[in-house]
């Protein structure tokens, strides 16, 4: 199935993937769920606000276990992360299938809609329209690269904007959710081990910085004439780095829009956006507003913010053991926290227990085209997850 999505939204000039919501490759995608979900003869459902549920069995009777992640990706990303989440569930269905097991509750397969937050800046935007978490009149507010909003572009895939919203129907549907990604970090191959299971997602947020100063000509301005943004962008990129260093968080600026973008022009404006995170939610909070502070007037608006998120500690454990058991060795599996969001993450704070199944990455590397798993731990935790819908589907 992996092979199947290879060329969807892939620039041969990096081997990276674009799968920006709602693009041509993204629609692509979800019609390959679509035909995948038919093959097995599941119970298709999008719910309203585009997310997708394949069901075998009916959720309307007794609320099911679901499995699942997302089709989308950041620019340049890798194939495994999202889709190795979606193939390894209809995986999993299969092999449960080639046991012989009948699911004694329904057992449901998910695709949310733009988990990364590529497009318009704000990630698991399906999960959080679906919990309430989003605001429908901001998300259908938020504009893309090219000026195009939310709403703007629901319309043009030929679904009514007015939809979006809290679904209580699809949220009464899901008794548990578990979610099979691909480690963003070298967590488990330090332990060598193929798979193991989330702990807590790091409280995370994103920040948009405009830095806001004058227009003017690159070769008659004089320097002590200009008011050029650019400077005090510079000073807080750095200073995040050190401040970020210094409160043992992580820091990121990975996205930049200069206007007017003239080369030989000094700038009007800067707009960067920061991506903060860590293991204690008051030292993330307390960098953004350090980094504020020092950003000499710029207009600063958070974007998204995430508390921590620990995933259901029953279900967490329940996992481990049964994936464990499962094994040669029969020890527990890791438990590993992750500084990444996740779909199961906004789940899991809305009420909805919550787990992740984590499979090796062996550099660690992610939102890159460098991402990779290999075939015999992919095929690791696929067998994990058919253990645990099993025994969680009694």
């Amino acid at each position: 199935m992996l092979d199947e999505l290879a060329h969807i939204g892939r620039d041969l000039s990096t081997n990276g993937y674009v799968r920006d919501a709602w693009s041509a490759a993204d629609l692509e995608l979800r019609e390959w769920f679509r035909g995948e979900a038919a093959k097995r003869g599941l119970d298709l459902r999008e719910d309203r606000n585009g997310n997708l549920w394949a069901w075998w069995g009916d959720p309307s009777r007794e609320p099911g276990v679901v499995t699942g992640s997302h089709l989308d990706s950041v620019r340049q990303g890798g194939a495994f992360d999202g889709p190795l989440g979606v193939v390894s569930a209809f995986a999993a269905l299969d092999l449960l299938r080639e046991r012989g097991v009948s699911p004694g509750r329904p057992l449901g397969v998910a695709c949310f809609t733009d988990e990364e937050g590529a497009r318009f800046g704000v990630p698991c935007v399906g999960s959080r329209l679906l919990t309430g978490v989003l605001d429908p009149g901001r998300a259908l507010g938020l504009t893309d690269d090219e000026g195009d909003t939310l709403a703007d572009v629901l319309t043009r895939a030929g679904r009514d904007p007015r939809d979006i919203g809290r679904d209580d129907e699809t949220l009464a549907t899901v008794g548990a959710f578990v979610e099979l990604h691909v480690e963003q970090g070298r967590g488990l191959a330090a332990q060598d081990s193929p798979v193991g299971v989330a702990a807590a997602i790091w409280p995370h947020g994103r920040w948009r910085f405009d830095f806001r100063g004058r227009a003017d000509h690159a070769g008659t301005t004089r320097l002590e004439d200009r008011d050029d943004p650019m400077l005090p962008f510079a000073r807080v990129v750095l200073a995040a780095r050190e401040a970020a260093a210094r409160r043992g968080v992580v820091a990121t600026v990975g996205k930049v829009r200069v206007s007017p973008g003239n080369a030989n022009a000094v700038p009007g404006l800067v707009s960067a956006w920061l991506d903060a995170r860590g293991a204690a939610e008051r030292d993330v909070l307390d960098l953004v507003a350090e980094l504020a502070e020092l950003g000499e007037g710029a207009d600063v608006s958070e974007e998204s913010w995430t508390p921590v998120v620990d995933f259901d500690e029953p279900l967490r454990d329940r996992l481990a053991a049964l994936i464990g058991a499962a094994s040669e060795g029969g020890a527990p599996a890791p438990i590993l926290p992750t500084g990444a969001g996740h779909d199961a993450g906004i789940l899991a704070a809305a009420g909805v227990p919550s787990a992740m199944v984590f499979v090796r990455n062996p550099t660690g590397v992610s939102h890159s085209p460098h991402e990779h798993a290999e075939r015999a731990d992919c095929e690791a935790g696929v067998a994990a997850l058919a253990t645990v819908l099993e025994d969680l589907c009694r």
